[in-house]
């Protein structure tokens, strides 16, 4: 069962090409002055709506245009990637989380590994942001966020050409933004919102931190948008809570490590890298054999042959798994080999195909709001 590449319409990746649009005059969002585009990290539009009490500002904006699609792998690196650059995981190079770095040989963490890992900002991700082709016609762009973020590889590969403007308070983080846009007629102002991810991570979407974080966010939009600046809230991905009870865990004995040399991805999407000469067909129909109903197993030729991926550039192939194995339901995947049982402990998970992980909202206020 594979996913359905969304038409961009509806796709996070149409995002930056409508943006721009709108500031040139008019596009499927409307016209603008200037934009504002907010990213809600981790707020699925099912979360969204089975905690609608909770952020009664967000749902009250919800209509028949507000769901969209994430990308496949479900996952920051890429999906955040694709909506910053308006380009398809096997175009921009970000994958996964952890994937394989063919010039070391090894896995590369693409959120927080750049410089520990090796990798170059400027050319890992391969793509023209948001903010550069923006630059390109003369306008300003900015990017609203916590100051945890400044200068971080991640930070370098998907917000070049904007000036980072810090943040660490929540509630003022969109009014900022909208200030800036209001100042500055004809920019690009990006708003970047962690927290609902974070809390999702530790404790879970239904936990009571999260519905704190969720009315945290949903506070921070009583600020007023002038109604020639259009605003689009959307997020990368959304969510699903995994008990302990779905753990796969793959001990040292497990027959699934025959002919594997290492897991990438993360627990809901792994990558899985073969040993040279390995028969990577054999290897997924032994996971798929083995997994039974827990997961949709594929090999890299067929995820590249099926799209799932988007058009993927000769340099990205490698990168992705030799096999990749999307867990189905609320299963999640764990190398019990490692010492580190620190992710084994995450409640909230990401990353596959669900409903829950692939829709996002995409909600308009200000000048988008009128059409």
């Amino acid at each position: 069962m594979l996913p359905v590449p969304a038409a961009h319409s509806r796709s996070i990746t149409g995002v930056a090409s409508e943006l721009l649009a709108s500031l040139e005059g008019g596009s499927a969002l409307g016209r603008a002055r200037s934009v504002v585009l907010v990213v809600i990290d981790g707020l699925g539009m099912t979360q969204l709506r089975a905690h609608a009490g909770h952020a009664r500002r967000l749902s009250a904006l919800v209509t028949k245009k507000s769901v969209g699609h994430s990308v496949f792998p479900s996952t920051t690196a890429a999906a955040l990637t694709s909506l910053l650059t308006g380009s398809d995981p096997g175009t921009h190079g970000l994958v996964g989380y952890r994937v394989m770095n063919t010039q070391t040989g090894r896995l590369a963490n693409q959120l927080s590994g750049w410089e520990e890992d090796g990798l170059d900002p400027e050319t890992w991700q391969r793509s023209e942001t948001v903010f550069q082709r923006a630059a390109a016609a003369g306008r300003r762009s900015f990017a609203v966020g916590p100051s945890e973020y400044i200068g971080s590889g991640f930070s370098r590969a998907v917000l070049r050409g904007a000036e980072y403007v810090a943040s660490d308070v929540l509630r003022e983080r969109f009014a900022q933004a909208v200030a800036l846009a209001d100042e500055h007629d004809g920019s690009v102002v990006y708003c970047y919102m962690p927290e609902i991810d974070k809390a999702g991570h530790r404790r879970g979407v239904n936990s009571d931190r999260w519905l704190a974080a969720l009315e945290d966010v949903d506070a921070a939009f009583a600020t007023r948008v002038p109604d020639d600046v259009g605003v689009l809230i959307t997020a990368d991905h959304g969510m699903v809570d995994v008990p302990r009870t779905k753990h796969v865990l793959l001990g040292a004995k497990d027959a699934r490590w025959d002919g594997v040399a290492q897991l990438g991805g993360e627990p809901r999407l792994l990558h899985v890298y073969t040993e040279p000469g390995a028969d990577a067909r054999l290897i997924a129909e032994r996971w798929q054999e083995l997994g039974g109903k827990t997961a949709d197993v594929l090999t890299r030729e067929d995820a590249i042959a099926a799209g799932v991926f988007g058009v993927v550039a000769s340099d990205v192939a490698p990168r992705i798994g030799d096999v990749l194995v999307a867990a189905r339901g609320l299963w999640a995947f764990y190398d019990d080999t490692l010492s580190d049982k620190g992710p084994q402990h995450m409640v909230g998970q990401h990353g596959s195909i669900t409903a829950e992980e692939l829709m996002v909202p995409m909600l308009r206020m200000g000048s988008f709001a009128q059409l």
